[in-house]
């Protein structure tokens, strides 16, 4: 009896958010260096094969953000940011979440209420591993990011727990002057 009141809470916390084995992401560092097709401004839609992004991207963005991979709970050094900025997409740049929207869900994935805009992020259907999850994904590069659930908080109720190394940060200044250096 010990045993099934230990194992329902696990079993029960790992239905809402899964993980694989990845590299632990040591540093906030954009994944952005060698990638000509990085950009915080530009909205054109990313087409790329697989073996394209292979070359271009860091072993652990690539094995989240295109073999639709998990890094491990906790491992996130973004799930601890309270700074002021904006969340973009380490694969491609879109903004995806800005830090207002993000909150503490106890999950070990940083979390939002809410992306940048309706087109940011696209959703498909998830049925993996017999759970029946919406998959959310990077709305111009069409990456892997993680999955959507109802339980948020108001004023949407919605909770989008994202793979850290699938994002980078960018405080508000920072991206401001960024913004300003490529128009």
């Amino acid at each position: 009896m010990k045993r099934i009141l230990i194992l329902l809470p696990l079993a029960l916390g790992l239905q809402f958010c899964t993980y694989s084995q990845s590299k632990k992401q040591t540093a906030m560092e954009p994944s952005n260096q060698n990638n000509p097709v990085h950009s915080n401004s530009d909205t054109s839609n990313v087409n790329k094969t697989d073996a394209e992004w292979k070359k271009i991207l860091p072993a652990d963005v690539y094995q989240v953000a295109r073999e639709k991979g998990t890094e491990r709970p906790w491992s996130s050094p973004l799930e601890n940011i309270k700074d002021k900025g904006t969340y973009y997409c380490a694969v491609c740049g879109n903004p995806l979440f800005i830090s207002d929207t993000k909150f503490e869900s106890g999950c070990g994935w940083p979390s939002f209420y809410q992306p940048v805009s309706k087109g940011s992020v696209i959703y498909a259907p998830d049925n993996a591993y017999g759970m029946k999850r919406t998959e959310v994904m990077c709305g111009r590069c069409k990456s892997h990011l993680g999955h959507v659930f109802d339980d948020g908080p108001p004023p949407t109720g919605l909770r989008y727990c994202i793979n850290g190394v699938v994002l980078d940060f960018k405080k508000a200044q920072e991206a401001e002057k960024q913004y300003k250096k490529e128009n």
